[in-house]
């Protein structure tokens, strides 16, 4: 009894273990952990901690001139309850990002697939031709011009030359068609960082997985899609996922731009658009953190189950 009591009183308890264990690791590895500080520095200061602060915030009452007041559960309570506008920027931002991302990440992929089988020439010049619209900047604003309400517009004049209608459509202002213009152009815009990630993941493929593939029994392109390919791309897949989720669920810069703020009868208010609103104009910072918080935990959700799907190619 004595020595059994002698050695629990020598054994090191559960924290002391833990930080004999992370000395351990950092007496091994203090070079790796040297080089990734930086980086760890800048990702813990401008995304790990705004994002405890917004959720802090969210709590609170603050206009950003008098100290945040504590509120409780009262900005989630009116958001849910009481805030018709953002019941209607929820329903949007589903209906976009259903249309947009699973489209925009599918296009990107088929198209960075088709491209990795052309000449290396002929792949570069596609590669940068798909690629430019995401990075021209405001090269996307030719759209207006394309669906101007006037008869100077270029969708309206063809119409009305070939006798299709008879008085000009208001396409950005009209409700009717302002979702599908929405989903257009961003779709047009879509062939950016995902695409090129694809491209770099195909092109940096093992091929004798091919030919082990041939003689294990893959028969076709389709086949090799899915039980070669597809797997061992799964990283590149989460990263574009990750892109298009993100983008899809956070869009309202070119929304905006197209179709104004607010638009007709909030036809294409967004969650983010409603943020902005909030936090950019009305500068209720505790409101808008509330909104950017339940955004940030949706898109979490929503990589969450694309994450589980990944996991099952070529299963």
């Amino acid at each position: 009894m004595r020595a059994e009591a002698i050695m629990t009183r020598d054994k090191p308890g559960f924290w002391q273990r833990v930080a004999n264990r992370f000395a351990a690791e950092w007496r091994r590895s203090k070079t790796s952990y040297a080089f990734i500080a930086p980086f760890m520095i800048l990702f813990t200061v401008f995304s790990v901690v705004p994002v405890l602060v917004s959720i802090a915030l969210s709590f609170t009452y603050f206009n950003t001139l008098q100290p945040p007041q504590w509120v409780g559960i009262d900005n989630y309570i009116r958001l849910f309850l009481d805030d018709d506008i953002f019941l209607i920027a929820v329903k949007n931002t589903f209906i976009f990002a259903a249309v947009t991302g699973p489209l925009s990440y599918f296009l990107c992929f088929i198209m960075a697939w088709l491209i990795n089988e052309l000449q290396p020439k002929v792949r570069a010049v596609l590669t940068l031709l798909l690629y430019a619209p995401s990075i021209s900047g405001n090269a996307y604003m030719i759209w207006l011009y394309m669906f101007s309400g006037d008869m100077y517009g270029y969708l309206n004049g063809l119409l009305l030359n070939w006798g299709i209608i008879d008085k000009p459509i208001q396409w950005l202002i009209d409700p009717e068609y302002m979702m599908p213009i929405v989903i257009i152009v961003t779709l047009w815009m879509s062939l950016g960082t995902s695409f090129l990630a694809f491209i770099a993941g195909l092109q940096g493929m093992d091929h004798t997985l091919f030919e082990a593939g041939a003689i294990d029994g893959v028969k076709n392109r389709w086949q090799e899609l899915w039980y070669i390919t597809l797997p061992s791309m799964r990283e590149y897949l989460m990263f574009g996922a990750i892109v298009t989720i993100t983008n899809s669920f956070a869009a309202a810069g070119q929304i905006t731009a197209l179709v104004g703020y607010p638009s007709t009868d909030y036809a294409v208010h967004t969650v983010m658009q409603h943020l902005q609103d909030y936090g950019g104009i009305r500068y209720e910072m505790g409101y808008a953190s509330t909104i950017a918080v339940v955004l940030f935990f949706s898109m979490v959700g929503a990589q969450q189950i694309v994450q589980k799907l990944l996991a099952k190619l070529g299963n």
